[in-house]
């Protein structure tokens, strides 16, 4: 039988001097996980629509729209041009405005369902191309949301593509296996300014956060050490997994009502 290797804690340093591309990265948790990269020594470069408003945070940008697969791939060309490799790609972008699925139309589920689900393909398949040809392989991390593992009422598109993004992650870690790691980050109730104008405010995103176990809303930072973690030695044989980051979940309705 081969000994199981020896654990030990490892810290932040093991992402120092990888190159990671982190898609949506100029915003909210995008800019969180970005900067985190950046603080842990990789050489970090993001994608967007549209600049940052104000400070690269260490990054460098690639303005792209990655619905369209040929603005992906160049995405990741840019990055192995840029650091000569591709280590990491944190597959962020993302989001939905809320519509009604009666009468929504079906450009804008086309336009959803690209953002959320195609684009993570076509961003994780230019990049597997690139990993499966170098020494150490690649990590691709995918951030998903509570709405792709339950009813999403109100972004009923955004949750289908999100728990398409959920079977992607597992299909593409048995495919790509063992060079190329991909996982997911399943995000639960996050703080951001966007997200406080979703819970109608400050007052309603903290009796939001007091439902959650954990009595507090998900914060980016909760999110980047998962995504740190995934992307280091110490998560080596972990892939296919969806790590749910969501300080303890949902209660159930039951529990709600009694407590009041």
């Amino acid at each position: 039988m081969t000994p199981s290797p020896r654990l030990r804690f490892r810290d932040r340093d093991d992402v120092s001097g990888r190159a990671v591309l982190v898609t949506g990265g100029t915003k909210g948790l995008g800019r969180g996980l970005a900067s985190a990269f950046v603080a842990a020594g990789a050489d970090v470069l993001v994608c967007a629509r549209t600049p940052p408003e104000e400070g690269s945070d260490g990054v460098t940008f690639v303005a792209a729209d990655l619905r369209d697969p040929v603005q992906a791939s160049a995405v990741v060309d840019a990055t192995v041009e840029r650091f000569g490799r591709l280590d990491v790609v944190v597959n962020n972008a993302g989001g939905s405005p809320e519509a009604e699925a009666a009468t929504v139309s079906a450009r804008f589920v086309e336009k959803i369902v690209a953002l959320n689900l195609l684009a993570p393909f076509y961003v994780a398949q230019a990049a597997n191309a690139v990993m499966q040809q170098q020494d150490g392989g690649g990590v691709i991390v995918n951030i998903g949301s509570l709405s792709g593992h339950r009813p999403s009422p109100g972004t009923a598109a955004y949750g289908a593509a999100k728990a398409g993004l959920a079977n992607l992650t597992r299909s593409l870690a048995m495919e790509w296996a063992p060079k190329v790691r991909v996982n997911a980050v399943t995000v639960g109730y996050l703080e951001t300014p966007d997200g406080l104008t979703h819970y109608g405010g400050a007052e309603g995103a903290a009796a939001v956060g007091r439902r959650v176990p954990m009595g507090r809303l998900v914060q980016p930072a909760d999110v980047a050490e998962a995504c740190l973690w995934l992307a280091s030695p110490a998560a080596a044989f972990v892939t296919g997994a969806d790590i749910a980051v969501d300080g303890g979940g949902e209660p159930p309705t039951f529990l709600t009502t009694r407590q009041g």
